[in-house]
């Protein structure tokens, strides 16, 4: 009889341990999930504060256009790139390397503003997608400090 106390005292325990590693695995799987939402509503800040000017531009900026600040502007990437061959090919001075416009230029040129279009519609779909994460975060803060009570 006493074995039979032990056996369900151990069956308890075991029970018990279960529930709390899930409760705690889900906990810290919530907390990950906090975590990253605060991140990415940071970088969606920080990306509304330096983006400046350019936000006003962020439909046109799908990845195939980029924001040139300088100008205020939106170039396509397809006229940026003839305008870059153009330059190469008559050996316009390139006030950057203080020298004539190089393939290599051009090349390097070229990556960069793809760069620039990739991360200028990253930084838009971040901005945009902002008031929906915020929410999100204040409804998984909820549910986080719900159970704790």
């Amino acid at each position: 009889m006493r074995q039979i106390g032990l056996r369900r005292a151990a069956a308890f325990f075991a029970f018990f341990l279960v529930g709390a590693f899930a409760s705690s695995s889900g906990v810290r799987a919530q907390s990950t999930e906090i975590n990253d939402l605060k991140g990415q509503i940071f970088d969606a800040k920080m990306a509304q504060q330096t983006f400046g000017k350019g936000l006003a531009h962020c439909k046109e900026l799908d990845g195939t256009n980029f924001y040139f600040r300088q100008r205020d502007r939106v170039l396509s990437l397809e006229e940026y790139h003839h305008s870059l061959e153009g330059l190469t090919q008559q050996r316009v001075f390139n006030p950057d390397t203080r020298r004539p416009w190089t393939e290599e230029d051009a090349i390097a040129r070229w990556k960069q503003v793809q760069s620039q279009a990739a991360e200028d519609r990253t930084n838009c779909a971040l901005i945009v997608h902002l008031p929906e994460m915020e929410k999100k975060l204040d409804e998984l803060q909820k549910q986080s400090a719900a159970p704790n009570k």
